[in-house]
């Protein structure tokens, strides 16, 4: 049985992806979907400076593309 991620791993492992110019980061979208609502929250916080593209449309673009999977992404003041 694959152990359940939390919150902050699916967020960690999403942050991975990006880095590795988005590998398989539809399944990680999936995963972060499911440990959210396990955990009963409604929304992804993002820390924006571990961001590849940490501007105002790379923000936008990421939040839009997780909307269409079902995640609503946040952003922390930095």
């Amino acid at each position: 049985m694959v152990s359940e991620l939390t919150v902050e791993d699916a967020i960690n492992r999403i942050y991975e992806s990006l880095k590795a110019d988005n590998a398989d980061i539809d399944l990680h979208i999936a995963n972060l979907k499911a440990a959210l609502t396990r955990a009963g929250l409604k929304e992804a916080a993002f820390d924006p400076t571990r961001l590849v593209h940490n501007n105002r449309s790379g923000r936008k673009l990421m939040q839009a593309y997780f909307r269409q999977r079902g995640v609503t992404v946040t952003f922390t003041a930095t």
